[in-house]
């Protein structure tokens, strides 16, 4: 029944192999490697790739990988004994060879394998034989009732009780009642106490002739003001016909047509000295996240580490961690050990915003990549799960694939064809304004962008595009680079957004324009109709960066809209392959501290990296995700 089995060393070098089907299995093993092992991903030690059903284990302390693969129809209940069994039986015939680090030996492991194979079957034949079978009607004790019994049985339920048997019932009842009536009076003395002293204080205060202190509580109310008739409101800019005029904006857009907005600068003003010091400061690539902040922060520990060794004196560790400090010794790890410093560390990780459910499989990835390790003599269990969580966050955060949004716009201008970026995410997240950011970053390295207002659905969401348009072009003026570097494409609301993204990219090509960023409306990932729309959008104008982007203040929440977006993505594209999330943009890091986890919970759940991060108000506020700073806050 089994179609492949192998057993390879995680440095990629396979021992030994059984294939009993001419099917080939390497797509199948390197996606398992790729998608588990290589992302920590190896709590559940199942895996589906196509038609075929992948269990693999674990060997910690040879670096073993055991992989067996079977259709996924067939349910297959010995396959984790039969794995165990394996596991165990060629530790055993080959430990010296392993010890010995002879990999590229000979194994012949043909007659074991099938012994193996052959005595889990049998035994899961004959445990299926014996279980017992289903009772008949005729068996069950429910076909010897009779109807005369079941109503003397109704009767005897139905049966008053005693007075005997209520009097537990009854004591129980009368002890809680006593119970809360001394904690009534309990209260109520404390009350009189109080009133007493108050009194006494008032009694002292006439008799020395004083006004008695007034408390917080004794304060007098405060006297309401005489209610008056409803006046006028009174507008900051006075509310004449003539403000009323310069606030109207309907006349640039009244007709519903596609407008494009490029000279409007002068409307907006010249921009402040403040602002123009941001022209000239984003070109080339990102600044990394807190770049000086973590080499500053490992200044600090380096020299700390210098003055404890001139004092002699071992500093006392602190943390998460630090109640498994005495757990030394050279031994064989197992899920007992492991298992305090998980809960702390699961504790420790929710605490930082990571969602409950990656926080547990991050927790089942650590210990299976531990469970069977041989510590070493100054190694302890605590720095040990510390380093391996370490360098698990540090997987799953660096990205799989390279995204060079600079790189790939110059390809796309050579080809004569706009590069297009679309961003999508939940209602209120920042996707407008961070379209903004990577707008103006776009312009400092000499790219022309057209932004699509592709939110038809918002109130006041194509005037904010609007005013960002006429700021960006007032800091990059026409003048100095002989057109405008960015123009905003609109038709108003209650359009067609996939229409409008389709035409705005025809004409970014027409007008030889860079880059296209189209903005979406914002929408909550249980709203199929607008789901199905975003779909839409997306299959028919296939842009070449699809973003999502989303809070850093969320925690749970973020693994329910990623999943749920890449799901409708998919549901409702009608494709083989689907288009779905490229990247995140993870907005609003400023305000979390060092609560990182969303940062975690996003890049597990997608595996999908984050290409920006948003951590002001400004458009210089746009940086790349510096990975050990992130870890390094997450565990401290």
């Amino acid at each position: 029944m089994l179609d492949f089995f192998t057993i390879f060393s995680k440095g990629g070098i396979v021992l030994w192999c059984f294939q009993g089907t001419s099917q080939l299995f390497t797509p199948a093993v390197n996606s398992l490697i790729k998608t588990v092992i290589l992302q920590e991903r190896t709590g559940n030690n199942t895996y589906t790739h196509e038609a075929l059903q992948l269990k693999y284990k674990l060997d910690n302390e040879f670096e073993l990988v055991f992989v067996v693969a079977y259709q996924k129809i067939l349910q297959l209940s010995y396959i984790d004994k039969f794995l165990t069994d394996i596991q165990m039986e060629f530790r055993n015939k080959y430990k010296d060879c392993l010890t010995d680090g002879l990999a590229c030996g000979t194994f012949n492991f043909k007659g074991s394998f099938d012994e193996i194979l052959r005595f889990n079957e049998e035994e899961s034949r004959a445990i299926a034989k014996s279980q017992k079978k289903m009772k008949t009607f005729d068996e069950s004790l429910k076909s010897k009732k009779t109807v005369s019994s079941m109503i003397e049985n109704k009767k005897e339920e139905k049966k008053p009780a005693k007075g005997k048997e209520n009097k537990p019932v009854k004591e129980q009842v009368v002890k809680e009642t006593v119970k809360k009536t001394e904690q009534t009076a309990a209260v109520l003395g404390e009350m009189d106490e109080l009133t007493i002293q108050k009194n006494r204080e008032k009694m002292f205060a006439k008799m020395s002739g004083k006004k008695p202190v007034k408390t917080a509580s004794a304060s007098p109310k405060a006297e309401t003001p005489k209610k008056k008739g409803k006046q006028a409101t009174k507008w900051e800019m006075g509310g004449t016909n003539k403000d009323a005029v310069s606030l109207d904006y309907s006349s640039l857009n009244g007709s519903g047509d596609a407008t494009i907005n490029g000279s409007m600068e002068e409307k907006h003003g010249t921009p402040s000295a403040e602002e123009q010091r941001w022209v000239g400061q984003m070109k080339g690539g990102l600044r990394d996240l807190d770049e000086e902040e973590s080499e500053d922060e490992e200044v600090e520990e380096e020299k700390g580490v210098q003055e404890s060794v001139k004092s002699g004196k071992s500093k006392k560790s602190s943390g998460m961690f630090s109640m498994f400090k005495n757990l030394v010794g050279s031994k064989t790890l197992t899920r007992e050990d492991l298992q305090p410093a998980l809960e702390k560390m699961k504790e420790h990780i929710i605490g930082k915003n990571v969602a409950a459910d990656i926080s547990v499989k991050l927790c089942d990835s650590v210990a299976a990549k531990l469970e069977g390790k041989v510590l070493g003599t100054f190694s302890t269990t605590a720095n040990t799960v510390k380093q391996t969580l370490q360098d698990s966050c540090v997987n799953i955060l660096e990205p799989k694939r390279r995204i060079d949004i600079l790189r790939d716009a110059m390809e796309c201008k050579q080809k004569g064809r706009p590069y297009v970026v679309t961003f999508c995410g939940v209602n209120g997240v920042g996707k407008s304004t961070n379209l903004a950011k990577i707008c103006f970053w776009l312009i400092e390295n000499g790219f022309r962008v057209l932004i699509a207002a592709c939110d038809t659905f918002r109130a006041g969401a194509v005037e904010q595009l609007r005013t960002h348009t006429r700021k960006l072009n007032a800091l990059h003026p026409p003048d100095k680079n002989g057109q405008h570097m960015v123009q905003l494409y609109e038709k108003g609301y209650g359009k067609d957004a996939a229409g409008i993204a389709m035409e705005s990219i025809n004409y970014a090509r027409d007008c030889h324009i860079d880059v296209v960023l189209v903005d979406t409306a914002g929408r909550m990932q249980d709203n199929e109709p607008l789901m199905r729309a975003l779909s839409k959008l997306i299959k028919v104008n296939q842009p070449d960066l699809v973003l999502f982007v989303g809070e850093a203040l969320v925690g749970n929440e973020a693994v329910d809209q990623l999943t749920k977006f890449n799901q409708a993505l998919a549901d409702h594209s009608n494709m083989t392959n689907p288009r779905l999330i490229d990247g995140i943009v993870l907005t609003k890091f400023d305000t979390i501290d060092d609560k990182v986890g969303a940062a975690i919970s996003m890049t597990y759940t997608t595996g999908q990296p984050i290409v920006f991060v948003g951590t002001g108000q400004t458009y210089t506020d746009l940086r790349n995700l510096n990975v050990k700073a992130v870890v390094n806050a997450l565990l401290k």
